[in-house]
């Protein structure tokens, strides 16, 4: 038998308690082993990379593959919610609903290792989205190898949505983002002697007023486009001028153009600010896999034609999110769709407070059982 709502409740309760920051999900790897052992393998093979899980699932057609991907990892969060549940690994929680992503990928698979699908299917159980681009790492190790999908599908938890409803839209659902570290190294000195000093202070200062003008006067008003500089550290006393200036931020853009766009922006704003103040300047603008999540027209129509058409499913069109998903760089490479779950909270994602309601789980489970075995049948025709 497939797992049921109440086994997969009792799953996703057990990953809860054991989040780990990504490319270290060793404890997380060892639960999703052991619960994909206990499912018939007569039509699926394992392998594992890194802290990576791929389960290929053969099927009755040999030639195609439908692939479906989940994230492991967890955040840096002291967890909050008072849960009997709650996590056991202090500062590291699922404030981002990992662990709902992760027990319906194994619902899926457990209809699928009893039910031989039509076509290959390749779950792929990935860490580090959250910190390490863990999508592009694994799709450039080659551990796809035979198993690399020609369609792929995934999902985000969605705590503004009401509980099982499917959200999607074409084009862009995510934006891609790309972090700003950039540090300004002058001179310090007596307050009493700023002409013997650098201010990195001032220097500072000014990069972030300019780079106020990016998105309001290089990005085109009919797009979307957003920079945020959230950490700013310089100084340690009062009366001491700062030789040094610290200021990280992230780049949030729906077009990997515009994304570009204004990453040449900040580099000629911090080169600019390094030569008026006649300072040393290190800047690392690190976009890494995390590009646009945007849909395939084909896919995409499918997946909504069958969502919109299923009786049982709350389907939502949805707008684009300045939200990142290293989901992206997948979606760069294979055509497909990713969506929404709603999970309905008061809390938003990365809370620690984050609570998403279970119902959401066999909702997320069912439909996408049955787009997936009616896909098979359409990719299975061709």
């Amino acid at each position: 038998m497939s797992l049921t709502e109440s086994e997969l409740i009792k799953i996703r309760r057990q990953l809860h308690q054991i989040p780990e920051i990504g490319m270290l999900e060793f404890e997380t790897q060892a639960k999703l082993i052991e619960i994909i052992r206990s499912m018939p393998q007569t039509y699926f093979e394992i392998k594992k990379w890194k802290t990576a899980i791929l389960v290929h699932v053969h099927g009755k057609q040999q030639g195609y593959t439908v692939g479906y991907r989940t994230d492991i990892d967890g955040l840096p969060v002291e967890e909050q919610t008072g849960l009997a549940y709650a996590s056991r690994h202090k500062g590291r929680m699922h404030a981002c609903g990992h662990d709902i992503h992760m027990t319906v990928a194994l619902g899926i698979l457990s209809y699928f290792a009893e039910n031989q699908p039509q076509v290959n299917l390749t779950f792929i159980f990935q860490p580090a989205e959250e910190n390490a681009s863990g999508g592009k790492q694994l799709y450039e190790s080659g551990i796809l190898g035979e198993w690399m999908p020609d369609e792929i599908y995934a999902f985000h938890d969605n705590p503004e949505l009401p509980v099982g409803s499917i959200g999607c839209r074409q084009g862009t659902l995510f934006a891609g983002t790309c972090e700003i570290h950039a540090k300004f190294i002058g001179k310090s000195g007596h307050a009493a002697f700023p002409h013997r000093a650098n201010d990195m202070v001032v220097a500072g200062a000014q990069f972030v007023n300019q780079i106020q003008t990016i998105v309001s006067r290089n990005v085109d008003p009919i797009q979307a486009g957003v920079v945020t500089l959230g950490h700013f550290s310089a100084g340690t006393i009062g009366n001491v001028i700062s030789g040094k200036a610290q200021i990280d931020g992230t780049i949030r853009a729906l077009t990997q153009k515009n994304n570009v766009l204004i990453q040449k922006r900040v580099r000629k704003i911090a080169d600019g600010v390094a030569e008026s103040f006649e300072c040393k300047l290190e800047l690392d603008l690190h976009q890494g896999g995390y590009y646009p999540v945007e849909n395939n027209p084909q896919t995409t129509a499918a997946f909504i034609d069958y969502m919109k058409n299923t009786p049982d499913v709350d389907f939502i069109e949805t707008l684009p999110a300045m939200t990142g998903e290293d989901f992206g760089f997948l979606l760069s490479k294979i055509p497909g769709t990713m969506f929404w779950l709603g999970v309905e909270s008061p809390y938003s994602l990365h809370s620690e407070y984050f609570a998403p309601k279970e119902g959401a789980i066999i909702k997320g489970v069912n439909a996408m059982i049955g787009f997936l075995k009616k896909r098979q049948t359409v990719v299975g025709n061709k």
